[in-house]
């Protein structure tokens, strides 16, 4: 079965020279490219030769080493410059086996236009093949997030690690609100609907009995459905700025409807000022976040 190819494009603003040289020196390489902890050249034996690397790829404890080759750079009149790569390796841990792909850089009125395609062969016959469908796209998808790092990398001048401690600690907080919510919405609310909800919402409302605890039902599905808000909406500044207001909200909700609540271990006090400090830092650092979804993910006339 015929894979389809990976393919992703980017405008840069930056001459081609210089998206070159951020993507071709090794050591500038590997601090952008998610899918290499590691690049290193090998000596030629002359300038002809093809150029060839060994890379690593740590995730955790798992560590795979490959090789490549550079196996072409061609430099048009337009000045653009395509280079040629073949990779692969024999570590049996790596669900690739062997690929081939190109590097495009084309000159355009704002910059470059700098893109990717390869494919590449698995292992394992039918099992690698349906281990494929799930690994093709995240490989799509580190490809796509590293073209960005290096777009904000030439053009603003904030470097990859940083990008990249951003990110991930963005989506630590990220999934951290998506837990806080479903819980707090699942448990104590629509699962228990625990006496001390229904004591606080009858004191802040005109509400007793089985209205009450209706009530706290329907306060438990919206914050579940807000908590699946956190994973499916893109733009988490928004969903910051909303926690920024609604924590001390919800804050000084619970201490009037008991204000013994207050003097609780774990209570609402401490509890949602961790949350609004963290919805604060997760505020600034959501800032310009790197995203795959910037990459123009098919070719031009390419049907997604």
């Amino acid at each position: 079965m015929k894979n389809k190819p990976i393919y992703v494009e980017i405008p840069i603003e930056a001459p081609v020279e210089k998206v070159w040289e951020k993507s071709q020196d090794p050591k500038l390489h590997e601090q952008w490219d998610l899918r290499f902890s590691s690049i290193t050249y090998l000596p030629k034996a002359s300038e002809e030769d093809p150029q060839s690397f060994q890379y690593e790829t740590k995730v955790g404890p798992i560590k795979v080493a490959g090789w490549g080759r550079s196996i072409g750079t061609h430099h048009k009149e337009d000045g653009s410059k395509t280079s040629s790569l073949h990779f692969g390796t024999e570590q049996k841990i790596s669900p690739i086996r062997e690929g081939r792909g190109y590097w495009r850089y084309i000159p355009s009125e704002k910059g470059t236009t700098f893109l990717t395609q390869y494919g590449y062969d698995v292992r394992f016959g039918v099992f690698g093949q349906v281990f494929d469908t799930f690994f093709r796209p995240l490989m799509g998808w580190a490809t796509a997030l590293s073209f960005d790092v290096l777009k904000q990398w030439i053009e603003k001048g904030e470097s990859p690690r940083s990008q990249y401690i951003r990110f991930f600690s963005s989506a630590m907080i990220t999934m951290l609100f998506f837990f806080v919510w479903l819980y707090q919405g699942l448990v104590p609310k629509i699962i228990a609907r625990h006496p001390e909800e229904v004591s606080m919402l009858s004191s802040l409302a005109p509400l007793e009995g089985s209205d009450a605890v209706k009530a706290v039902v329907i306060i438990g599905i919206l914050e579940l459905l807000f908590g699946l808000v956190w994973l499916l909406y893109p733009k988490k500044r928004h969903l910051h700025a909303i926690q920024i207001v609604v924590f001390p909200v919800l804050t000084i909700g619970a201490v009037m409807a008991d204000p013994a609540v207050s003097t609780h271990p774990f209570n609402p006090v401490t509890f949602n000022a961790s949350l609004w400090i963290l919805s604060i830092i997760g505020f600034l650092l959501a800032k310009d976040l790197p995203t795959a979804a910037r990459c123009k993910r098919t070719r031009k006339g390419e049907v997604a």
